[in-house]
């Protein structure tokens, strides 16, 4: 196939030779219209130009200043939405307040397109249950109706009062025509039955006639209702909606006539007609308001019992989000078991790494991009990022299990084995000279692209790129703690230097646990290459932030674009040629020096924010002895063998 800007080639997997090769439109609406009535059967894909795979964007307001976030609405969801994109105002001026709730705005439409596209075509299993439903219902409502039909004493009440106010009125008893005016209500009373039961009579005869003549008007309204609250592909152009149509028209003849043998005090009545019987197959139970996955997944998001961070949060959220595309958005937590989490699995197992973001699974659900994937062959999930999923779901379960929604957690042990094998290595002294007296270290082409930067020049980075390594180098901090530091966070105590690592005074910082937050103290050779100038440097500009270029990811990550860049200049270097070494390599090498130095693994855990947080960790009030203890500490972190001399600044 052949892709036009602004056109779209058409080819039927039949290849029909009469099929219209071209449809001549640029109107993406009308595109969507015609593949909606003509084109079952095809395969297709949109140029660029007409917004396939877009990416939703932030952007500002020219006038006001405002920003908001631009959401494209996918190709094969235009037409439901009615528009190709919407705005959304963030309400907020500050960019990094912005980028926050871009991040959150983004999620929030991945799950609305999810729930958009988590609609179902009709079974024999969906209308079995349709009829029998429908059945029921028009019975349950006869009977609501006769238990507020007058009764005789009801009758007899109204005809007292009736005389009564004929004599107050001064009324003739004896005058047929007054005492019918005084007692209407009476009159009215004594008919509602047969009225009640003429009118069944009547709809009776209406039904039988249209059931003959294959008319469907007075029933598809209850068969909207029935296709809306169960989510089902089906409109009254669908090929099964008259079939469902008649079934329920069926369903209530048998009701009608039922209610026919009541008015005669006939209970004992059956339906005769075959297919108005019990379902047996499996039938679509809607969760009640409020009580969905997601709906009661939000309820967790917000009490957050493990008080861990946006970002997982986030993750969470797309994780279990795969799991409602499997079980369908309706479904009720009560049937979220160990038949439902097993199935997902296997899926998850054969899922493709990164399928949302690749062009060939665009607008599909996640057994289709399987499928699909059979063909295609991107490679698949980790067993570890399957344990992930898993993970998420299973917090969430416990947490359900803990209010009573379920009775135990359906993901109990259902993990995959764990890899035996660690990932990630520490540089070896070699490898880190090689990267130390490498371009981004020393002076590379040019600053703005990698490939760039891995060719020496005369350009010295000195951003975030530069000092991130090296301070995790000598501290084991994790790469995101370092890069959202904000300059406060880098200040004189007891007449030492110290990074304090914390959420405090940003409302967009984070770290992994609250056990993170700590003070760790600026290690001696930090200050030989220069950290405390490039820290005075930004205090006197007046940056707020230690590192203003290091940016988050369209997920909120901090310096998740840096980490995976970093990774590749490696292999740019010669250094790196499969997993193993990445910019985590510099904390494990941290941990490793420490070890070196005598230190055990429970005495400087928490330099490395693997400890319960404790007051002086979240406002970094240390007495000056314990902070003492901790500069001998991180001061010991050594690597023979290893020269930064050159680096340091003249």
């Amino acid at each position: 196939m052949d892709q036009l800007t602004g056109k779209m080639w058409l080819g039927r997997q039949d290849s029909n030779p009469s099929f219209p090769k071209r449809l001549k439109s640029n109107n993406q609406l009308q595109i969507n219209a015609f593949l909606a009535r003509n084109c079952s059967g095809l395969v297709f894909r949109f140029s660029e130009a007409e917004g396939m795979a877009r990416q939703a964007k932030l952007q500002r307001r020219g006038t006001s200043g405002v920003y908001y976030a631009r959401v494209y609405i996918p190709v094969d969801l235009m037409e439901h939405f009615g528009v190709e994109d919407k705005k959304v105002s963030l309400r907020t001026r500050d960019e990094a307040t912005a980028k926050v709730l871009f991040n959150r705005e983004k999620v929030k439409w991945d799950e609305i397109f999810r729930d958009a596209r988590n609609r179902r075509d009709i079974t024999a299993d969906d209308k079995a249950h349709a009829t029998w439903q429908h059945y029921e219902a028009t019975l349950e409502r006869d009977e609501q109706g006769r238990q507020h039909l007058p009764t005789k004493a009801d009758i007899n009440v109204a005809m007292a009062r009736a005389i009564d106010q004929a004599n107050v009125a001064g009324i003739d008893t004896g005058s047929k025509l007054a005492l019918m005016d005084a007692g209407l209500e009476v009159m009215v009373l004594k008919a509602q039955s047969e009225h009640e039961a003429n009118a069944r009579q009547v709809k009776l005869e209406h039904l039988q006639r249209h059931l003959r003549d294959g008319e469907t008007a007075l029933i598809d309204h209850e068969v909207a209702d029935y296709a809306a609250r169960n989510r089902l592909l089906m409109d009254e152009n669908h090929p099964e909606w008259k079939d469902t149509a008649r079934r329920m028209i069926r369903a209530e003849i048998e009701a009608l006539k039922r209610g026919i043998e009541r008015d005669a005090g006939d209970y004992s009545g059956t339906p005769s007609d075959p297919i108005v019987k019990p379902a047996t197959g499996k039938a679509r139970e809607t969760a009640a308001p409020g009580e969905s996955i997601m709906e009661l997944f939000a309820i967790y998001e917000r009490e957050n019992p493990k008080n861990i961070t946006a970002d997982t949060l986030n993750q969470a959220r797309r994780d279990i989000g795969t799991f409602v595309e499997h079980v369908g958005s309706t479904c009720p937590v009560h049937r979220v078991d160990k038949k439902a989490v097993r199935e997902w699995k296997a899926l998850l197992m054969k899922y493709p790494v990164k399928a949302t973001e690749t062009k060939a699974f665009t607008g599909m659900t996640l057994p289709q991009i399987v499928k699909h994937n059979e063909e295609v062959g991107k490679p698949t999930l980790t067993p570890r990022t399957v344990n992930r999923y898993l993970s998420s779901l299973g917090a969430f379960c416990n947490w359900l299990v803990n209010h009573g929604y379920l009775d135990q957690n359906p993901t109990d042990g259902m993990s995959l084995a764990k890899e035996k094998k660690k990932s990630t290595l520490p540089f070896t002294t070699d490898q880190m000279n090689t990267l130390f007296k490498s371009p981004l270290f020393t002076g590379c082409q040019s600053p703005d692209e990698w490939r760039n930067i891995a060719k020496p020049g005369n350009v010295k980075i000195r951003d975030h790129r530069y000092w991130v390594p090296l301070i995790m180098l000598y501290s084991g901090a994790r790469p995101a703690e370092i890069a959202q530091l904000s300059v406060s966070d880098v200040r004189r105590e007891h007449g030492h230097w110290i990074m304090h690592i914390t959420t405090l005074g940003d409302d967009s910082k984070s770290v992994k646990t609250e056990g993170s937050m700590r003070v760790v103290p600026v290690h001696a050779e930090l200050v030989k290459l220069g950290f405390l100038d490039y820290h005075a440097g930004m205090k006197k500009a007046g940056q707020p932030r230690l590192f203003p270029l290091a940016e988050r990811n369209s997920r909120g990550q901090m310096i998740a674009d840096f980490s995976r860049e970093f990774g590749r200049y490696l292999i740019r270097l010669g250094m790196k040629t499969g997993r193993g070494l990445s910019l985590y390599s510099f904390r494990h090498g941290a941990a490793d020096a420490l070890r070196r130095a005598g230190h055990l693994d429970e005495n400087f855990g928490f330099i490395l924010g693997h400890t319960k947080a404790s007051t002086t960790g979240i406002y970094g009030i240390l007495p000056q002895g314990m902070l003492e203890q901790r500069v001998e500490l991180v001061n010991s972190i050594r690597y023979l063998n290893l020269s930064l001399n050159h680096l340091c600044e003249p």
